[in-house]
């Protein structure tokens, strides 16, 4: 029974470019939760997304691998910027002065 490091190396071995994150879901060795990025899902619905990934697994799933639940992401190009440093929008109007008291 393939555990969760296995399977991030299997995702990752398999999908060029991707970064997995698997946690073993229920500690039971069976139940499975990962969130991949990869390149190869831009463009692609959900559902073609996380076939990708279970094609990794074949009959593995439903059997060993009881349950992998999936959230699947293309990289964000340009990669965002934190959030701390991050501008707010300027519309071109300025702040009222606050009045003196």
């Amino acid at each position: 029974m393939p555990n969760a490091e296995e399977i991030k190396q299997r995702i990752e071995a398999a999908i060029p470019g991707a970064q997995a994150e698997v946690e073993d879901w229920t500690g039971g060795g069976d139940h499975f939760k990962a969130t991949v990025t990869a390149a190869a899902f831009a463009g692609r619905s959900r559902i073609e997304q996380h076939r990708l990934v279970y094609e990794v697994f074949g009959a593995e799933i439903g059997g060993p691998i009881h349950a992998l639940s999936l959230k699947t992401q293309s990289p964000a190009w340009p990669p965002s910027t934190p959030p701390q440093a991050r501008q707010p929008p300027t519309s071109g109007a300025q702040s009222p002065e606050p009045s003196p008291q």
